[in-house]
């Protein structure tokens, strides 16, 4: 028990040492989930003013992974033997994320003038194969899909869910690992929050907007997500908000 408890407080205070928050990063959404079997978590927005990172608005719920979090492939550190994200296993990647681009099923939407947005066709695919040379890629097709795996893998299936996504860098180009985990986004709730996701983040669609709103590429901005208790072991070596 002693031993069990000390190997996993070095495997802790290794990850912590190792890692900070990117310097030139100045805009941070923070979700935090009670714990790594929840599929609740609450999101806050920060940016970052003369080196101190400051909370704008308040805070706002969001839904996770059916089964919760596990360790993602982010910029962050992951600690050894642990558990990580895998294609198809109901949880929320946890760490830390680089966020951009933006799909939707409008022309267009609010957003800062250098966000990516593309609005998507039937032609637009998201590849969640792993055996996929292109998985977890946009693949644009130059053709209308033809088979069960293009229909399979379209953006666009009707599904007000889906309407509206922003990137959540997860297991993303280049360095892709099969099977790691794809097609991780924020898009909007389903059942008024009722329901938790297979792996994105979730919430109201107006939150979502607004986010999407706010976000500036130029500030590099980033996804954390931790259950509490990582959180506040990790906050202040990796310079969290």
């Amino acid at each position: 028990m002693i031993r069990a408890f000390l190997t996993a407080f070095l495997a802790l205070a290794t990850a912590a040492a190792a890692f900070e928050l990117p310097a030139d990063s100045s805009q941070c959404i923070v979700g935090i989930a009670p714990g790594w079997n929840s599929s609740k978590a609450t999101l806050r927005f920060y940016q970052k003013k003369g080196g101190v990172w400051k909370q704008e608005g308040g805070e706002w719920p969001a839904r996770l992974g059916r089964e919760g979090l596990s360790w993602g492939r982010g910029l962050s550190p992951v600690p050894a033997g642990a558990k990580m994200k895998r294609e198809g296993d109901w949880r929320a990647p946890a760490g830390v994320f680089s966020i951009g681009g933006v799909w939707g099923y409008e022309k267009d939407i609010r957003r800062h003038r250098k966000m990516f947005y593309r609005q998507v066709t039937p032609r637009d695919l998201w590849i969640e194969d792993p055996k996929s040379p292109q998985y977890n890629r946009n693949v644009i097709l130059d053709h209308d899909p033809a088979t069960a795996w293009e229909t399979k893998a379209q953006m666009k299936q009707d599904d007000p869910a889906h309407a509206l996504k922003l990137f959540i860098a997860h297991n993303a180009p280049p360095k892709v690992i099969p099977g790691g985990g794809s097609s991780i986004f924020f898009h909007i709730w389903r059942g008024g929050g009722s329901k938790p996701t297979a792996g994105c983040t979730t919430m109201e669609e107006n939150k979502l907007r607004e986010l999407i709103a706010k976000i500036d590429p130029g500030k590099r901005p980033l996804y954390v997500l931790l259950p509490q208790k990582e959180y506040d072991a990790y906050r202040k070596a990796w310079k969290l908000p």
